[in-house]
């Protein structure tokens, strides 16, 4: 039997174990942990990583470490992205984990992050001949790529990542209807490229990549085996049923959100401006089919080191 791979995915919000045994093609989890590291709270808009979100995900990965090594996975491929990458002390983190875990981080940039993304949905076959667009919407950064099973057509990544958002507009409780008109106003503004790419590229399907989209699988009543991504890695959404998930978004206070079980509670605040964000790219490309992509950035990477 093969030695089992780690791939580690440091993200803003969250960080990700994955290791597994990769075996004719197949991929057989022994660990897949998600872990609400929150490295970028307080500092995700100034660039720095706060002295507590460091210790976290000092914390974290030495956990991470002592599970590599009981398993005896190698290699590991450790990803850092927006939150890592933007900020003054992020070498100063990387340093710190290689001293004391023996992990190696690797940086990466958006145009890297948003083709393992792309690897990933492809290995979970939420592609076909016709075009997607990927959306992956992460705490520092979003990730666009238009695409097919057989290739990229264009790919960006925009730092309007989901905590980015939050930090900037939505200081109210529910959200108020002046800080939703001035976050589409910032989307407009940024997403100009994306809107361009779609004029050259005109698409109908959106494939949303874990994360938010999994908390909007919950929310539509549709969990389970939907959810499970050794099982089913591809879930198509009713449009109406998602329409409806984010208009109680919305509207919806923190505490609302806090007593449903069906919300992460690292979800509970950022899931508000991802669905403003989803529905808003959804209503300016044109979408009429949505999916969601139970792989993402950490199953890409697994492929490109198995590959």
């Amino acid at each position: 039997m093969p030695a089992p791979v780690a791939v580690i995915d440091l993200g803003t919000n969250t960080f990700h174990l994955l290791i597994a045994i990769v075996e004719a093609g197949a991929i057989r989890e022994v660990v897949h942990r998600v872990d609400a590291v929150k490295l970028g709270e307080g500092g995700i808009n100034s660039g720095r990583i706060r002295d507590d979100a460091f210790g976290r995900g000092l914390t974290m990965l030495r956990n991470y470490a002592l599970q590599i090594h009981e398993n005896n996975a190698s290699p590991v491929r450790a990803i850092a992205t927006s939150a890592i990458r933007n900020a003054a002390n992020g070498p100063e983190f990387i340093k710190k984990v290689a001293q004391e875990t023996g992990i190696c981080i690797e940086v990466i940039d958006g145009a890297q992050e948003a083709a393992f993304i792309y690897k990933g949905i492809r290995a979970s076959g939420s592609l076909g001949p016709h075009r997607s667009l990927i959306m992956d919407i992460g705490g520092g950064s979003v990730e666009f790529i238009l695409c097919t099973q057989s290739g990229i057509l264009w790919k960006q990544s925009f730092e309007i990542g989901a905590a980015r958002l939050m930090d900037r507009y939505h200081h109210s409780d529910p959200i108020a209807a002046r800080e939703i008109a001035r976050l589409e106003q910032y989307l407009e503004e940024q997403l100009q490229p994306l809107f361009a790419a779609v004029k050259t590229y005109p698409v109908k399907h959106l494939v949303g990549s874990a994360g938010s989209f999994e908390t909007f699988v919950e929310m539509t009543g549709t969990s389970g085996a939907s959810a499970d991504n050794e099982r089913i890695k591809t879930y198509h959404f009713n449009l109406q049923a998602l329409a409806a998930v984010m208009d109680w978004l919305r509207n919806s206070t923190h505490r609302q959100r806090e007593e449903r079980q069906d919300i992460e509670p690292v979800r509970v605040d950022m899931i508000v401006v991802a669905s403003l964000v989803t529905a808003f790219v959804m209503r300016k490309s044109g979408i009429t089919r949505v999916s969601m992509s139970a792989y993402s950035l950490k199953e890409g990477v697994l492929a490109d080191v198995i590959s």
